[in-house]
């Protein structure tokens, strides 16, 4: 159902809601120009320097970030909202294995075997709080997607015993390797395509091992984004059990060598990848034992959610929450020794836009109704692990929470005609969306690659799954002036070339007027809902539509 946008004429006299409007939407159009594009630089160019080191959980660079963060809610008049602070410390687990140290050895009959080069070929590690951890003669099992979906009528592990053995397992899901609009969801991923579901499962199957096979198409990213993100200290949420529920060793291959270490026992990669998209697929025990370990650096580390606080005026406990991710991936050995990767489109420009959008919040005449709570969360890049600490523990309540508005990796890409939503079709929160992209002469159009999962990749997920509805754009594609197909091959050429590498640099040069426009748009979406008394609901059907409705209780007048 689409919303109707009646709030001025259901809460004021006809004659003077028209006037109440007409101010409500002058005042928000005076506060949407304080949205510049100089200042929108220059929160990018000095969290994407060199001196802010890439900005890694437990560096210098993150008590740099942090320190800028709390300068700038302090400027704009917000209030710490984490018990008097502005940071809420999120318990960590950094561990960090010597890449000398980190081995995978694959053996089959006649004493053939093959050893695999850290980096080059895999990337193994383990979420396991021990020094070392090693797997030795485990049985290697082709266990298709790895996926055990009841909704969809699928299991990959059915008929199995995984324990003591190691999972060799496909990325992405069946509906994107068939294009069967009728299978999962077709090319759109699912929540079951994404690597982080597929350790899980792993080990909830019991598995010692896992193994993703890396292919770019359905990962949507080369192998040296694997392996940039698994090279250094890896970040993980601190459990009682010190994550020994997880297989000890977790990681990826080169789809190149999966193809040669299955043929080593006689099996055809390609022939066994057909047959997993296929219903009634079962795992395939393969005539291959492997054998892995890692040498780790273990310690205990916190790392802060920076959160402001703009209190509302009528409702000060109903909130819209602004959210972006502070952290990138520090630094990486290349051949000329430490570089820095300093992420400047991944996320500095989510960062500064949070931060441009909190000014002109501080630019209407008042506060609205409602409270709006400004987030930069930590440990994104590790797993979404600061959001995660967030909705477990969230600063406000998740129940009366009417919005998350996420902001990631907001390229600069140029002024365009739409203006693209990730998971499209989510939420009421796209009416509002529409409505303002109208005022700019723009239209609403799906992700442009639905196959990549984006969804479920940001920070925004781990409060939709607790049931807020959750608004994620990006950068449309049809740019203003340009030759149809330019905005696709910025943004093929970004994720081919820069993307978690070390050239996610700050350029001058970066045309952002769209990325102004894309924020003026996310700014009166959540200034709209902040003014207002209804709540934006998922569209029924939504897979997150459940959690919302048990808390309606809360959201009672």
């Amino acid at each position: 159902m689409k919303r109707l946008f009646l709030t001025c004429l259901s809460i004021l006299p006809v004659a003077s809601a028209l006037v109440g409007c007409d101010e409500a939407r002058i005042a928000r159009d005076r506060a949407s120009a304080a949205i510049t594009e100089a200042e929108y630089r220059r929160h990018i160019e000095v969290l994407a320097s060199d001196d802010f080191g890439g900005r890694a959980p437990g560096s210098e660079g993150e008590r740099k970030t942090v320190e800028y963060l709390e300068r700038q809610f302090l400027d704009l008049g917000l209030q710490p909202a984490a018990d008097g602070s502005f940071r809420q410390y999120v318990p960590l687990i950094e561990i960090t294995a010597a890449p000398s140290d980190a081995r995978l050895r694959f053996s089959a009959g006649g004493g053939n075997r093959v050893d695999l080069a850290f980096g080059e070929d895999m990337v193994v590690g383990t979420r396991r709080t021990q020094r070392e951890v090693s797997v030795t003669g485990s049985e290697v099992v082709f266990v298709g997607y790895g996926i055990v979906a009841p909704e969809y009528g699928w299991d990959d592990y059915a008929g199995l015993d995984m324990r003591g053995k190691t999972a060799l397992i496909l990325v992405n899901d069946p509906g994107f390797a068939t294009g069967d609009p009728e299978l999962f969801r077709g090319r759109t991923m699912t929540y079951y395509g994404r690597w982080t579901y597929k350790f899980e499962e792993a080990a909830r199957q019991g598995a010692s091992a896992a193994l993703i096979v890396h292919e770019t198409e359905p990962a949507a990213y080369p192998w040296a984004v694997v392996r940039n993100g698994w090279t250094g200290p890896r970040f993980y949420a601190e459990t009682p059990d010190g994550n020994a529920s997880r297989s000890a060793i977790e990681g990826w291959v080169t789809h190149e060598q999966a193809s040669r270490i299955l043929a080593m026992a006689g099996q055809d990669y390609e022939t066994l990848k057909a047959a997993a998209k296929e219903r009634g697929f079962r795992p395939v025990p393969v005539d291959l034992t492997a054998a892995a370990g890692v040498r780790n650096v273990v310690r205990r580390a916190r790392s802060p959610n920076v959160a402001g606080l703009l209190p509302g005026k009528e409702r000060p406990d109903e909130y819209v929450v602004y959210m972006a991710h502070w952290d990138h991936l520090g630094q990486t050995l290349s051949m000329a020794g430490n570089s820095v990767m300093n992420g400047a489109a991944d996320n500095a420009t989510g960062v500064a836009g949070i931060l441009t959008i909190a000014r002109a919040f501080g630019a209407l005449l008042s506060n609205p109704p409602r409270s709006v709570l400004f987030v930069a969360v930590t440990a994104e890049e590790s797993g979404l692990i600061g959001s995660e600490y967030y909705a477990a523990n969230p600063l406000v309540p998740l129940e009366r929470t009417a919005a998350v508005i996420n902001l990631d990796n907001m390229l600069p890409l140029g002024r365009a005609r739409d203006i693209e939503v990730i998971g499209f079709g989510a939420s009421e929160l796209e009416d509002y969306l529409a409505e303002a992209a109208r005022a700019q002469g723009r239209v609403l159009k799906p992700d442009n690659a639905p196959e990549a999962g984006y969804f479920y990749r940001s920070d925004h997920f781990n409060l939709a799954k607790k049931g807020v509805p959750a608004l994620y754009v990006k950068s449309g594609h049809e740019l203003i002036g340009k030759p149809p197909g330019t905005g696709k091959a910025l943004f093929d050429d970004y994720y081919a070339n820069r993307y978690h590498k070390q050239a996610d640099d700050y350029d001058p040069a970066w045309d952002v007027s769209g990325s102004i426009e894309d924020l003026r748009l996310l700014f009166e979406v959540g200034a709209r809902v902040a003014s207002e008394s209804g709540w934006p609901a998922w569209y029924a059907g939504n897979e997150f539509e459940a959690a919302r409705r048990s808390s309606e209780s809360a959201r009672k007048p």
